[in-house]
């Protein structure tokens, strides 16, 4: 049996959506900005795909911009941000467990003269808004807070985070990335104040290499990229037509049966808690006091650290029985430096490299899930006595 419990770092592209980009590659192949019919369908893909996105976090088309992906997006919403409002402050927050394409890039602004404070969280990895409140001075232009973490699935206070910025200074610009987030959450940028919002198409059972980051109609932003000028000069280059038309795609398939989806999963990760539990010496990581089976934290994705085991040589036993996970987050996965997360949240010290993360989609089963535990609970105790020897 094959099992995928890798879904934060890539998912399977749903068939229809394979399907309709195949079609657009090797049929309405036209550019966008053609004026012949062929550019002509192209444009009306387009329209498709932004039309699409924008109903579903009811936002005007024109506030669409697609990118290569959540790290175009984060960046883009960032650095653009920054270089466009620097005379009114240079000051930013975000917080201890972003993903690298916003840390590196709140980096990258340090060395350019900028101010960052990074908002600590507990041990669940939420941020506390008293922290978010006592951060805020006149002069911070742009706060950005991840929606769901990648390696732990907390979710941070959004909206309350979002009125609070709003009504400590209307001026500055809030920034969410939300590519864990979108499809597993209902989000609606206007009533939870989100200026910037960054999304990516391989999360969402689309293709890789797209995303989209939605610019409320009132953001100065400076553009990262220069060229022929596309959308709206804020992101120039031809668009990619096919990638676009498969992300929106998807996410009409995800919302279709949004409700039953989002159950499906929990019920995923509420079975699949349970199981591992059984096992001795392990840690679920980042639940909520009293919420014992993950709700009040994302529907698909489960860290767990098992003392006297290397996460590595886990993950190997695993993939031999057909199973692929993941040792955290796939886009720091090959460096041998700690989990920022994971550290951020107090895991101790000896569970660092001790530690799975398991992440489930709408593909998933639960005889997936049952296998999977069978075969943690065969190997597990054979690869610690390995270890201890």
């Amino acid at each position: 049996m094959e099992v995928y419990l890798d879904n934060s770092a890539t998912t399977r592209v749903f068939p229809e959506v394979a399907e309709l980009m195949t079609r657009v590659m090797c049929e309405d192949y036209g550019n966008s900005s053609s004026l012949h019919m062929k550019g002509v369908q192209a444009e009306q893909y387009l329209r498709y795909a932004k039309e699409t996105v924008a109903r579903l976090l009811k936002v005007s088309e024109k506030e669409i911009i697609f990118t290569s992906g959540g790290t175009e997006s984060d960046n883009l919403a960032l650095i653009g941000a920054a270089a466009a409002n620097n005379r009114r402050g240079r000051h930013l927050i975000t917080t201890q467990i972003e993903h690298p394409a916003v840390l590196q890039t709140m980096r990258h602004l340090e060395e350019q003269g900028y101010r960052v404070t990074y908002l600590p969280v507990d041990s669940c990895g939420q941020i506390h808004i008293e922290d978010l409140h006592r951060a805020m001075t006149p002069d911070t232009i742009l706060v950005s807070i991840m929606h769901t973490n990648n390696e732990i699935g907390s979710l941070q206070p959004i909206s309350e985070a979002g009125a609070l910025i709003k009504r400590m200074n209307p001026g500055t610009l809030f920034h969410v990335d939300a590519v864990q987030g979108f499809g597993k959450a209902r989000i609606y940028p206007k009533r939870m104040n989100i200026d910037m919002l960054s999304v990516s198409g391989h999360k969402i059972h689309g293709p890789k290499g797209v995303g989209f980051l939605y610019v409320g109609e009132k953001v100065k932003l400076h553009p990262i990229l220069f060229g022929g000028g596309q959308q709206q000069n804020l992101r120039s280059g031809t668009e990619n037509i096919p990638g676009v038309v498969g992300l929106a795609k998807a996410a009409e398939l995800l919302y279709q049966h949004f409700d039953e989806d989002i159950n499906h999963l929990y019920h995923c990760k509420r079975h699949f808690i349970e199981g591992v539990g059984k096992i001795e010496g392990i840690t679920v990581n980042g639940l909520l006091s009293g919420e014992p089976y993950g709700h009040g934290t994302a529907p698909h994705v489960v860290s767990v650290s098992f003392k006297g085991v290397r996460s590595e040589v886990l993950l190997h036993a695993l993939e031999e029985k057909g199973i692929y996970v993941s040792a955290g987050s796939a886009c720091s996965a090959r460096k041998p430096q700690p989990s920022a997360t994971l550290k951020a949240i107090g895991v101790e010290k000896s569970l660092l490299e001790s530690t799975i993360r398991f992440s489930f989609s709408v593909f998933t089963t639960i005889e997936e899930i049952d296998y999977t535990l069978q075969v943690m609970y065969d190997k597990i105790p054979m690869l610690r006595m390995y270890t201890r020897r």
